[in-house]
C-alpha cells in the first residue's frame, strides 16, 4: 500500500504545556535556553543519535534491516492464513502487550466475531497470563488440531511463557504426535537461551529477535510482525511509517524533533514533581497503545540508580485511560486532584468510518440537540472539551493528532514513544534498556519454584519478616 507521508505525518500539539496558557504550573519559554538546560539536551540526543543500532538499541535499526525477514513472515502469514483456524501468541511482556495493541489498532473491533469469509485469516489470541482459568478458556473455544502457536521468549527462561508452552507442546504430542511441531512457531534468540535449543530439537520454523532488541521495544521486529502479518495487517507499512519517524527526529533542535520535545516536556515536568503521566487515547483502536506505552515507560524509566551509581529512584507512574470511556470515570481526578500529573491525549483527525445520529426526541431538546450530528463529530467534541476543561484547571496535557488510524501512522505512533522514552532516559541519566526490578521478582518466583541454582534466594525468602496475623483480617 502507497501512503503520502506529508499528509500522513503525526503532529505534536504541546500549547497546554506552556505557562503563557496552563499558568504557574507551566514551562516557561526560557526554561529551554539555560545553558544547563541546552547542556543537558544535547548531551542526551548525542547519546540517543550514536547508541542507535548499538547495544540495546537495535531497535532503531528494525525499520532498514528487515527486508529478507519481512518477506519470510510474509510467506509465513499466508500459509498460517490457508491452514489454520486459530492462531495463539504465547508470551507476555513486550511480547504479548505489542501484538495486542497493533491486532486492536489495525483490524476490524470485533475481528474475532466475523465470518472467515469476512475475516480471511486465522482467530487471534493472545494468552499473556498464567491465571489457570484462562488457559481452560482458551482450550474451550479453540480447536488446538487447527490452531498455530507461536512461542515468543527472547530467553526461553520466562516462566510464564513456557508454562504456557509446556502444556500446550503436551496437548499437542498427545493428539497429533510428531506432527505437533507442525503447529508451533518459535520467536526467540538465534544465539541464547532455552527455546533456540528446543526448537532445534523439535525442528519448530523460527523467528529470530535481534541481540539488541529488548522486549519491550520488540514490536517491530518478528515478535510483533509474524502475529500482525498472520491478520493481514500491513507489516511494511508499519516499517515505513517507523522509518519515517526515525528520519523526522534527526536534529536536536526541539521544534524539529517532536519525540524529542515530549521527552523534554515530560522531564522538565518530572522535576517539577509531576510523577504521574496519564496516557489517553481517543479511539478505541488505541486502547491497547496505552498498555504497551505503560509497559515501555514505567520499565524504562524506573530507576533507582544514574548511570555514574549515584542514588535517584526517578520515574513517572503511567496511569492508562480511554476518552470517551474514561471522562466518567478518571478526568474527575484530573481536573480537580492533584497538581501532579501530564495528560497525553491521542486523537484522530479522520475515523475510518462515519455514523450519522438520526433525527428523533423532538419533544427532548437537550437530547434532539444531537440529530444531524456525527459520531465522529461528537468524539473530536468531547475530546477537545476535556482538553480545554483540564487545561482551565491549570493541569499539564499535551495532545498527538494522528491524521487517521493506519499501518504508517501505527508506525510512527510506536517508533514517537520508543524514541521519546530513549531521550527521557538520556536526560535522566539511567540506562533505560535494563530491568533489575523485574529480575528481582523473578529470581523470587524461581526460588520459590525449586529452580536449580536459586538455594540462596531461596534461603533469602525463608529468613525474611513472617506476617503477623494481627495484621489480617478474616
Amino acid at each position: 500500500m502507497r501512503y503520502n507521508k506529508k499528509s500522513m505525518k503525526i503532529r505534536l500539539d504541546y500549547n497546554n504545556m506552556m505557562s503563557s496558557v496552563i499558568g504557574k504550573d507551566g514551562i516557561k519559554e526560557d526554561d529551554f535556553k539555560t545553558p544547563s538546560f541546552c547542556r543537558d539536551l544535547k548531551k542526551a540526543f548525542k547519546s540517543v543519535e550514536e547508541g542507535k543500532g548499538k547495544g540495546m538499541m537495535g531497535w532503531a535499526d528494525l525499520p532498514y534491516n528487515q527486508d529478507e525477514i519481512v518477506e519470510d513472515i510474509l510467506e509465513t502469514a499466508k500459509s498460517i492464513r490457508k491452514n489454520f483456524e486459530y492462531f495463539v501468541v504465547l508470551g507476555i511482556g513486550g511480547s504479548a502487550l505489542g501484538p495486542i495493541a497493533t491486532f486492536q489498532a489495525l483490524c476490524h473491533l470485533h475481528y474475532n466475531d466475523l465470518p472467515r469469509r469476512i475475516r480471511k485469516g486465522p482467530k487471534f489470541y493472545v494468552e499473556d497470563n498464567v491465571d489457570p482459568e484462562r488457559m481452560e478458556a482458551l482450550l474451550d473455544i479453540i480447536d488446538i488440531e487447527k490452531t498455530m502457536f507461536n512461542v515468543v521468549t527472547k530467553s526461553g527462561s520466562t516462566s510464564e511463557t513456557m508454562t504456557q508452552y509446556l502444556i500446550i507442546n503436551n496437548i499437542l504430542k498427545q493428539k497429533l504426535g510428531d506432527k505437533a511441531k507442525d503447529h508451533i512457531i518459535a520467536t526467540t534468540s538465534k544465539s541464547a537461551g532455552n527455546l533456540i535449543k528446543i526448537a532445534e530439537k523439535e525442528g519448530y520454523k523460527t523467528f529470530y529477535i535481534p541481540d539488541g532488541v529488548g522486549g519491550r521495544f520488540s514490536e517491530l521486529c518478528p515478535v510483533g510482525l509474524l502475529p500482525a502479518a498472520v491478520v493481514d495487517i500491513d507489516i511494511k507499512g508499519l516499517l515505513l511509517g517507523a522509518k519515517f519517524m526515525l528520519e523526522e527526529c534527526k536534529s536536536d533542535n526541539l521544534k524539529k524533533n517532536p519525540a524529542l520535545m515530549s521527552a523534554v516536556l515530560q522531564h522538565l515536568s518530572m522535576k517539577n514533581g509531576k510523577n504521574i503521566g496519564v496516557m489517553m487515547p481517543y479511539a478505541d483502536g488505541l486502547k491497547f497503545i496505552a498498555d504497551w506505552y505503560a509497559q515501555l515507560w514505567a520499565e524504562s524509566l524506573g530507576k533507582n540508580v544514574t548511570l555514574s551509581g549515584k542514588s535517584c529512584h526517578v520515574g513517572q507512574t503511567p496511569v492508562k485511560a480511554l476518552g470517551v470511556t474514561d471522562q466518567h470515570s478518571q478526568v474527575q481526578l484530573y481536573a480537580e486532584g492533584p497538581f501532579d500529573k501530564v495528560i497525553t491525549f491521542i486523537g484522530v483527525d479522520e475515523y475510518r468510518t462515519t455514523v450519522e445520529i438520526p433525527k428523533g426526541c423532538e419533544e427532548y431538546p437537550n437530547v434532539n440537540f444531537l440529530c444531524g450530528h456525527t459520531m465522529n463529530e461528537l468524539i473530536q467534541a468531547e475530546r477537545m472539551a476535556t482538553e480545554y476543561a483540564v487545561t482551565k484547571a491549570g493541569k499539564l496535557n499535551y495532545t498527538i493528532m494522528l491524521p487517521t488510524l493506519n499501518a504508517f501512522t501505527l508506525g510512527q505512533l510506536l517508533m514517537y514513544f520508543m524514541l521519546q522514552t530513549a531521550y527521557a532516559g538520556a536526560l535522566l541519566n539511567i540506562d533505560t534498556f535494563n530491568q533489575p526490578g523485574v529480575e528481582e521478582g523473578k529470581n523470587a518466583t524461581y526460588a520459590l519454584l525449586g529452580r536449580p541454582g536459586y538455594d540462596e534466594k531461596r534461603m533469602e525468602l525463608a529468613n525474611a519478616p513472617q506476617k503477623q496475623n494481627k495484621y489480617i483480617i478474616c
